[in-house]
């Protein structure tokens, strides 16, 4: 028998429930919420994650599509799908727990720290443990766009095929952060996937086709479900490093380029001006590559990250 939180869940069953966190001051109860779909047979038990910044919100709407195709009867192993993990922070359309924590920093936890710490204790203890892979779906912080893009420890073998079978338009070289989710289940040795696509507090229809595409293809790899692989016309881009360019000035932008385009260096990315259009400074590419994120405002400041730029692993050197 398969178990989270006391809650037991049979073969070619699916099971949705809530596991108690915190009460507001209002002694209101917030609860993680889950749903487990168990195939007919025992496999790989994948995990998928959004919303741990409250404001991200691309993913609540990946999981809840891809939980819409997935019949028990037809499944190989176990999906565990917890769409809104940070539910203090959707509830304030805010990226951060009530006390400003970043729960994304504060992995892996403990059953007696802050809001922020017991609420990853809870998911490691709960959610992590008990799985074989995990995908954690984000999207650009406020204000900001991203190309859909995977980040993982290509080097090694196993996150390298997962992150190659997932098939976004770029995949890109990405060390752990400390606190983060991710370091904290490769450190127990789980193949770990973080997809970042869109921006926050938005719907991106194109990220969230992407999302659900590469998580279904994720779970063909791992012969978890029968889904028919869409041939792509080009496999993920493998980028090793990126840079962001920043405004050498404040000013109003007015950009250039888009997402997924490729530019030369020395190539205009956009203009920093003043409302008027006059005392134009241009902003320029400093290195051949991919523009795989950028600020949606228009008002910049001096040392702003303003295009984000991606490098193809050939490129070095």
């Amino acid at each position: 028998m398969f178990e989270i939180a006391g809650e037991a869940i049979p073969l070619a069953t699916s099971r949705r429930f809530e596991i108690p966190v915190a009460k507001l001051p209002t002694q209101t109860m917030l609860s993680l919420p889950i749903t487990v779909v168990r195939g007919h047979q025992q496999g790989a038990i994948l995990w998928l994650s959004a919303a741990i910044h409250g404001d991200e919100l691309n993913g609540v709407e990946i999981i809840r599509q891809v939980l819409e195709k997935i019949e028990p009867n037809q499944l190989s192993g176990t999906l565990i799908a917890v769409p809104i993990v940070n539910v203090f922070g959707l509830i304030q359309e805010s990226r951060y727990l009530p006390d400003r924590r970043d729960l994304n920093r504060c992995f892996p936890g403990s059953a007696n720290g802050s809001l922020a710490s017991r609420l990853a204790h809870l998911f490691m203890r709960e959610i992590v443990s008990r799985s074989t892979h995990g995908i954690d779906l984000h999207t650009g912080a406020i204000h900001r766009s991203n190309l859909p893009q995977i980040r993982a420890n290509l080097e090694n073998e196993q996150t390298y095929a997962f992150a190659q079978a997932f098939n976004a338009p770029v995949m890109i070289q990405s060390s752990t952060r400390d606190g983060s989710l991710r370091q904290a289940a490769s450190k127990k040795g789980i193949p770990v996937l973080l997809y970042e696509a869109g921006e926050a507090l938005r719907f991106d229809p194109k990220a969230i086709e992407v999302g659900v595409k590469g998580i279904l293809n994720v779970m063909n790899h791992l012969k978890m479900y029968p889904f028919p692989v869409e041939s792509a016309i080009t496999s993920s881009l493998k980028i090793r490093k990126s840079q962001w360019v920043r405004a050498s000035r404040s000013g109003i932008f007015r950009r250039f380029v888009s997402l997924g385009e490729w530019v030369e260096k020395k190539q205009p990315l956009g203009m920093i001006g003043d409302a008027f259009g006059e005392k134009n400074t241009t902003l320029k590419a400093p290195i051949q590559g991919m523009v795989i994120g950028h600020t949606q405002n228009p008002l910049v400041n001096q040392g702003d990250g303003i295009i984000h730029l991606g490098i193809l692993d050939e490129q070095e050197g």
